[in-house]
């Protein structure tokens, strides 16, 4: 199995090296973890460092909080560092309510899909109550190389951006979340990863999540799916080797 999506800087992480021992353990073949804001990087290198080939990085903005400075900075990083994509980026409907909060994280977001574009690199999608907004902001952009993660909008608009080759990954929260489980439903196999979004989206609510609790999503999507663990571990990993060149 594959992580496709953890937030492994975070400060609850006091005990890293058990907890990669545990994923391990579990049967996890890589994670990739995601930085939000341009000092996290720091921690960002000593997490890699930790398990050499075991861990990839992306780097991406987080929507609440940007500005010019910070794009500039996330910018160098990803010209600096080495990346598997870009990422997570992009809208957050949710908090931000006002049409000028809206307006800046489109301006932002646009300027992230052309630098993915331009390098090449995958784009993990942040899209929080914007789904269906941030999919037409992809479309328009002629972006391909595109992961949406923990994907919170319609079924049905999830469906039209599988057909586009749009890849969408699975959080631990499917065993409670019945829209994440209409999601699954919905998609092939073939457009799915699994990610846990350490340390939130735990299978427990309000329980700090780690990587090694990716079974849980793999169980839910096998229950959903009629259809192995063992195919969708394949399944699941092969689409992930496959976008982000592991």
């Amino acid at each position: 199995m594959i992580d496709v999506h953890a937030h492994l800087t975070d400060g609850s992480y006091s005990d890293l090296p058990e907890v990669l021992k545990r994923a391990r353990e579990a049967g996890l073949e890589h994670i990739i973890i995601s930085i939000t804001d341009p000092p996290e990087i720091v921690r960002a290198r000593e997490v890699l460092a930790m398990a050499p080939g075991f861990i990839s990085l992306t780097i991406g903005l987080d929507p609440m909080a940007l500005s010019e400075d910070k794009y500039r900075k996330f910018e160098a990083l990803v010209e600096a560092e080495r990346v598997v994509g870009i990422g997570e980026v992009g809208l957050d409907h949710f908090y931000a309510r006002d049409h000028g909060m809206r307006n800046l994280q489109m301006e932002f977001f646009r300027r992230c899909i052309r630098l993915a574009m331009r390098k090449g690199l995958p784009l993990v999608v942040h899209s929080r109550s914007a789904g269906h907004v941030a999919l037409e902001v992809l479309y328009s952009e002629g972006a391909d190389k595109v992961l949406m993660h923990a994907f919170d909008g319609k079924s049905g608009d999830a469906r039209l951006a599988a057909e586009r080759g749009f890849y969408f990954s699975i959080p631990t929260s499917v065993v409670y979340s019945q829209q994440k489980q209409k999601l699954v439903k919905n998609l092939p196999l073939d457009s799915l990863m699994l990610e846990t979004d350490s340390p939130v989206l735990s299978p427990v609510r309000g329980v700090r999540n780690e990587p090694t609790n990716l079974i849980y999503a793999l169980r839910k999507v096998a229950e959903i799916k009629r259809t192995t663990e063992e195919e969708v571990a394949r399944v699941t990993t092969e689409n992930a080797k496959k976008l982000f060149r592991l």
